[in-house]
């Protein structure tokens, strides 16, 4: 197997991936989708009755929208990740009671009128690695005299269980484009060249035709169909070669994340060889 980065940035990554066939292609997307695993809120908790200001003014304890709505948003928001640093709750030592080592607990409080931001979260432990890296993602809208005060926790979770665990969205793949072009049964006008929908087929030095950028071909075919008289052009793709990218939510980088996805398939190989050999035995 081979990879070769075209793109990379914190939270994007687009690379071709070679000597492999569809099923593994495949199998790294839905492990990319449902089995990385990331932090997200999962236990909110809203205080109940009036909320006073430094100035002692008080506000009543609510919202616009229902609690469960509030809290669903906020499930939804990239939480920092550090997966050498947290562990399932239910693996960890604690028993699954909650502590630094398996849930980040973050507070929220807010006067009306305004709009509450992710921002408005914050870290109880003060750690600024915590910090919630978007911050301008909307969560309601308070009124006049409304307020909230908020604790809520953050802990592991996968795909599987929840979208608000899925740390990547936009993954896809396709097979890497061949365009063929026959020098000796094109004519050299150039037809094909105005028909291509990416602009991939450009005149050479001689004048002939040839595909440059071929990454960007989408495989439509349109020049094909434009030179079929003489069959000039003919578009494929390579068997075993992949385009491959996909996002994050920016709760673990795409380096990161693509990096755990690779160690998470040779452990699962590891242990479909060994089953395997179990039942040979």
């Amino acid at each position: 197997m081979q990879i070769e980065i075209i793109e990379q940035s914190d939270t994007h990554m687009k690379f071709i991936i070679s000597d492999v066939d569809a099923s593994f292609v495949n199998t790294l997307r839905r492990t990319l989708l449902v089995d990385i695993p990331k932090m997200a809120i999962e236990d909110v908790d809203f205080h109940l009755g009036p909320i006073s200001d430094e100035d002692k003014k008080e506000y009543e304890s609510i919202s616009p929208l229902f609690d469960e709505t509030v809290a669903h948003r906020l499930g939804m928001i990239p939480i920092p990740t550090d997966l050498k640093l947290f562990v399932p709750r239910n693996q960890c030592k604690c028993n699954g009671e909650g502590c630094p080592s398996c849930t980040i607990m973050y507070s929220l409080k807010k006067m009306g009128p305004c709009t509450v931001f992710s921002r408005d979260l914050e870290p109880v432990s003060s750690d600024k690695k915590l910090i919630i890296k978007d911050a301008n993602i909307p969560i309601v809208k308070l009124g006049k005299g409304q307020a909230l005060l908020i604790y809520a926790t953050a802990q592991l979770g996968t795909g599987k269980e929840h979208a608000k665990w899925s740390v990547t969205h936009g993954v896809g793949y396709k097979y890497y484009p061949e365009v063929e072009i026959d020098p000796k049964k094109c004519d050299k006008a150039g037809g094909c060249i105005k028909i291509c929908p990416k602009k991939i087929l450009k005149k050479d030095s001689k004048g002939g035709i040839v595909a440059e950028d071929i990454e960007k071909c989408t495989s439509c075919k349109a020049c094909e169909e434009f030179c079929k008289d003489n069959n000039a052009i003919k578009v494929g793709h390579i068997a075993d070669k992949f385009i491959f990218q996909f996002e994050t939510d920016g709760s673990l980088s795409a380096k990161e994340t693509l990096k755990y996805a690779f160690d998470l398939l040779v452990e699962k190989f590891d242990e479909l060889e060994k089953g395997i050999e179990n039942i040979e035995d």
